[in-house]
């Protein structure tokens, strides 16, 4: 199964740091430090906002990536979009015995399962935006430490 890969996790952590900043722009290396991660990683995930029109980048000396709209008209599912591909649940990687009542029949209930699963994720994501969860963001970083 190929599943979700870490992706999404970071183009949406790149929104919201972009989203928090109020002017000007970010390089991908100071996202690579919040994210601790690869600049040359979070170039290619930003490069895939930038096709999606969800982020754009300036060349040279104070340049960066910025917001390509404002974060209340970004959801998380238009990041999800961008970044990731395929389904989420696929079938087993060979076909199964059609020999057995279960073999047989499975593939097309799974199938069904797997798409309700995945139009469920899709609605969730859509109704969160990128300034939605910024506030919650910021609300998190301002409660006390000992919970």
């Amino acid at each position: 199964m190929a599943g979700l890969s870490s992706r999404s996790a970071v183009a949406i952590h790149a929104l919201a740091m972009l989203a928090n900043r109020r002017e000007g722009s970010l390089t991908s290396a100071e996202i690579a430090d919040s994210l601790e991660s690869n600049p040359v990683m979070v170039r290619r995930v930003l490069g895939r906002l930038r096709d999606a029109d969800l982020v754009w980048s300036t060349e040279g000396r104070g340049g960066g990536w910025s917001l390509a709209r404002p974060p209340r008209n970004i959801t998380l599912y238009d990041a999800y979009v961008a970044v990731e591909e395929g389904r989420i649940f696929s079938r087993h990687t060979r076909p199964p015995s059609g020999a057995c009542e279960v073999g047989r029949n499975i593939g097309d209930l799974l199938d069904a399962e797997f798409q309700s699963a995945e139009r469920a994720l899709e609605e969730r994501l859509d109704r969160t935006t990128v300034a939605d969860l910024l506030q919650r963001i910021l609300a998190a970083d301002k409660e006390p430490a000992d919970h």
